[in-house]
């Protein structure tokens, strides 16, 4: 049932019984049982003479978690105080699965540079969110993750090109900052720095988007500042949060 709610994805929003035969490789009578019980519970939608949607659960789920996830419970405030210091949108950002996913987000930009709302992924081979949290990962993690990925990273046979992917993610590492210039979003530049909860890889970070006219050299510096404070005073918010957990 996991497998046929992974199907879903901006690029395929519906799916008929037999497209997903087809790709899952299920039996008819399998998968007319799981699709009964996913739509009994809400998390899928059948359409008159056509296919299946994601349903109602997945907006009530996403309610809750915007009611119970420490990250956004402890960061919406930082977000709100970058982005009352500058014209500009402010990210949290989620890391999972090999995955980037804005979880919330604040703005005062008039006009906001970005082209990835709550819920939508970011591209993982470019712009400065996916660095700040690549750059910080262990090496046993970071290396299957660019092998799996080596299109969107623009990796080729040889070498050379890889050499380039880690002496980038190294620099990042060792200012805590990745800045990027339009590479997303054209006319935007992002400045992003890592969260961590338990452990010592990243789980998210924090991202401030802002309108490339409006970010001269000395302004991305005081915002590269503002971003890793944030990025700290998050991480320590979640180890407070941790720590009033029941045991």
């Amino acid at each position: 049932m996991l497998a046929i709610l992974g199907m879903f994805s901006e690029d395929r929003l519906e799916w008929t019984p037999d497209q997903l035969m087809e790709r899952l490789g299920y039996s008819r009578p399998t998968l007319y049982r799981y699709l009964k019980i996913l739509k009994e519970q809400g998390m899928l939608a059948s359409l008159p003479n056509a296919g299946y949607i994601l349903g109602p659960k997945v907006v009530e789920m996403d309610y809750l978690l915007r009611r119970s996830d420490p990250l956004v419970l402890e960061g919406a405030g930082l977000l709100r105080e970058l982005a009352q210091r500058h014209p500009c949108t402010a990210f949290l950002v989620r890391w999972y699965r090999d995955r980037v996913l804005c979880v919330h987000s604040e703005t005062s930009a008039p006009d906001p540079k970005s082209s990835y709302p709550r819920g939508r992924p970011m591209p993982l081979g470019r712009g400065a969110v996916a660095r700040a949290i690549l750059a910080h990962l262990p090496r046993r993690q970071l290396m299957p993750i660019l092998e799996r990925n080596r299109a969107e990273f623009g990796i080729a046979d040889g070498g050379a090109d890889l050499r380039a992917v880690l002496d980038r993610l190294r620099q990042v590492r060792r200012t805590g900052v990745a800045v990027a210039r339009g590479e997303i979003t054209p006319g935007a530049v992002g400045i992003a720095t890592p969260v961590y909860d338990a452990g010592q890889s990243p789980i998210a970070c924090i991202c401030v988007t802002i309108a490339e006219r409006r970010a001269p050299e000395p302004v991305v510096a005081r915002i590269a500042d503002e971003v890793r404070a944030a990025g700290r005073g998050l991480t320590a918010a979640l180890a407070r949060h941790r720590a009033r957990e029941p045991a």
